[in-house]
């Protein structure tokens, strides 16, 4: 899962960097407005944090900026503002959720699991695909109840074939959500993660397909 954090705090920002990086989501920093807005403008996103007191251009103009854009890609608000009518405000220009500084990472990493798991067929915390299991409180998968431990990089692509299930997801859709800013994008590597993942995945009744052209699925093996 990809977040953009835009926060013009360093330490701050660092900070919450590390921490979100441990719960195995990779993250894109902007450290103004107007950077967040070409950001937004060009890269794809599962959620994006949001401050409201920063230079050049504030959130608020971030957000309608990117509502006008009609960009649904869920917003939370992160500020020191705790008053009921900046809260209006803001979930009213379209932010999804608004949390008020300082705040507990636990219930951070909650809240960013929900938004994304609103954006999710059924809104359900438990996604199957066959055996394999995905739990997206936990963030952990699990083949016929036995938990799948997986490498970072291979955890990100498995993740999003769960979350798209039943839709072909493209090596671009995979290179988007798996690099951040800071990464240097491969295809290549898309394709190693893919092997690797089939190999851990032969016992599992769930499979990734290929599509020529088209990108890769996770489907249910066809029964023999």
């Amino acid at each position: 899962m990809k977040l953009l954090l835009i926060e013009d705090n360093p330490p701050l920002a660092l900070w919450l960097s590390k921490i979100l990086k441990e719960d195995k989501f990779t993250i894109d920093l902007a450290s103004d407005g107007e950077a967040a807005d070409r950001l937004l403008q060009s890269e794809s996103y599962d959620v994006v944090l949001l401050d409201l007191q920063l230079p050049k251009m504030n959130g608020k103009a971030v957000l309608r900026r990117l509502r006008e854009r009609h960009n649904n890609v869920p917003v939370m608000i992160l500020t020191a503002s705790g008053s009921v009518d900046e809260k209006v405000d803001c979930l009213g220009a379209g932010a999804d959720d608004y949390l008020v500084k300082p705040f507990e990472v636990r219930e951070l990493v909650a809240r960013i699991k929900a938004l994304i798991r609103r954006q999710t067929p059924g809104k359900a915390a438990e996604m199957h695909c066959a055996d394999l299991r995905y739990d997206s409180n936990t963030r952990q998968f699990s083949i016929a109840g036995k938990l799948l431990a997986l490498p970072g990089r291979e955890h990100d692509v498995l993740e999003i074939l769960m979350l798209k299930q039943g839709k072909t997801v493209s090596k671009t859709a995979l290179m988007d959500g798996v690099f951040g800013l800071d990464d240097e994008p491969s295809a290549d590597a898309i394709e190693i993660y893919i092997h690797r993942l089939r190999k851990k995945l032969e016992h599992c009744q769930a499979a990734i397909m290929t599509l020529r052209g088209l990108g890769y699925l996770l489907k249910q093996k066809d029964a023999n």
